[in-house]
């Protein structure tokens, strides 16, 4: 009975957090995207893609394997810090100044959009102080404590609508590529106040004794046994997310589309199509979040029943969650977009992809419970088939001439084969349990 108190007591806590946390970047992002316009925000989302591969890298998936790590410990967890800082500033060091050297490149050459080169310069500077961020995260997440990272992102985005209130008014008045670029600064000062508040809830008595600083070699072995197939997992994918806007662009420029086209389409579909499909996330997240130490914890002590009861609340409620959404949004999306973004781009890809979006919802909950077990190999194996298939699918559809349809078409292919292969091996391997 207590382990189930505290699985539902920490999933309800991330819930909670998570509505109240939706709703300021709900405002926030309504606010933002009112002063910026279609162009900036077509500039914030072509340089996105760069952004998500990097972290992935610079953050090695610290949240889950700490979290793992902690709740399976038995002694001290100052080691498993101390080891995880070391290893991930090393790997910071080396991303930021790869993307230093890089950037131009990127921007120019890959991107095609010269404006971009501040913005990758700007987002490789936050990678440290968001590595950093991560690892205290984690620890609260293993010890299944979730009210510090709860009060902390709930502060983060108090601290974000400030600074985008304050500061993109005049910076858009100087220029576009300040005004977009001041968001990675602004995420760079959130993740510092994000420690500071985290740091607040750490127990008072906690010895520290020397021992416990100095790096181990073996919670460095376990440390990487974990986050290497996980964050593989995520590279492989962002990988994806990283050629998506590539391909896209190039196909479409040799297919006879605008540079203004690609950009304020591509930027319409990742601000406000995808942003409203993806409301309810939080539910999943704070599911996803909740479910790994606990299945860790159940896997340990060889509790089978309570790892498969879990795993089917955790489903039934994600697609509970995921049918009731679409279909308020199937009927009512025309409302909501233009009600929260006073537009109505990206409408007819809300329409499409609306139907197939409880899937997506279920494809968080499974992976986290694959890699609660012990089989992350299995979710990176899927990851390649799933970005192997999507950019495939964007490739052949971009020389169509179907414009911005063949990423709708590559995100629907991906979505229900990953979700498929998915639930194949979870039943594979929880059938004999």
């Amino acid at each position: 009975m207590k382990k189930k108190n505290i699985f539902l007591k920490s999933t309800i806590i991330l819930i909670i957090g998570g509505i109240i946390t939706k709703i300021l970047g709900f405002i926030i992002r309504i606010i933002y995207t009112r002063i910026v316009g279609a162009e900036v925000l077509g500039l914030y989302s072509l340089v996105t893609p760069t952004y998500s591969l990097l972290i992935t890298i610079a953050t090695m998936a610290l949240p889950i394997t700490i979290s793992k790590l902690v709740a399976e410990s038995k002694e001290s967890n100052l080691k498993i810090i101390s080891t995880s800082t070391i290893l991930i500033m090393s790997i910071n060091f080396f991303v930021v100044i790869v993307m230093l050297f890089c950037a131009k490149f990127i921007a120019i050459n890959l991107l095609h959009e010269e404006r971009c080169y501040l913005l990758i310069i700007a987002m490789s500077l936050t990678f440290p102080i968001i590595s950093l961020s991560s690892i205290i995260k984690g620890y609260y997440y293993g010890k299944q404590n979730m009210i510090p990272n709860v009060v902390s992102n709930i502060i983060e985005q108090l601290v974000r609508g400030v600074l985008i209130y304050l500061f993109v008014p005049p910076l858009m008045a100087k220029s576009e590529i300040l005004a977009a670029s001041s968001l990675f600064v602004f995420s760079f000062i959130e993740e510092i106040v994000s420690i500071f508040v985290n740091l607040l809830f750490l127990p008072k008595n906690i010895k520290i004794k020397k021992q416990n600083l100095i790096p181990s070699k073996s919670t460095f072995k376990s440390i990487l046994s974990i986050s290497l197939p996980t964050v593989s997992s995520r590279i492989i994918g962002n990988i994806g997310y990283f050629f998506e806007p590539i391909i896209l662009t190039n196909l479409l420029l040799f297919s006879g589309y605008s540079n203004e086209y690609i950009l304020i389409q591509y930027g319409a579909y990742n601000a406000y199509t995808i942003t409203i499909l993806t409301v309810p996330s939080f539910f999943i997240t704070a599911i996803s979040s909740a479910l790994v130490p606990e299945i860790s914890k159940h896997l340990q002590d060889r509790d089978n029943s309570s790892m498969l009861k879990r795993l089917k609340e955790a489903l039934a409620f994600a697609l509970f969650i995921g049918i009731g959404y679409s279909i308020i949004l199937y009927f009512f999306d025309d409302v909501i977009l233009k009600s929260l973004y006073n537009t109505s781009l990206g409408l007819n890809y809300i329409k499409i992809l609306t139907p197939i979006f409880p899937l997506f919802y279920l494809e968080a909950i499974l992976m986290s419970f694959l890699q609660a077990i012990n089989k992350a190999h299995i979710t990176m194996k899927i990851t390649i088939i799933g970005v192997i298939v999507k950019l495939g699918v964007l490739a052949l559809t971009s020389l169509m001439h179907i414009g911005m349809y063949s990423l709708i078409a590559s995100e629907i292919a991906n979505i229900v084969l990953v979700v498929f292969l998915n639930f194949y091996y979870v039943h594979k391997f929880t059938k004999n349990l």
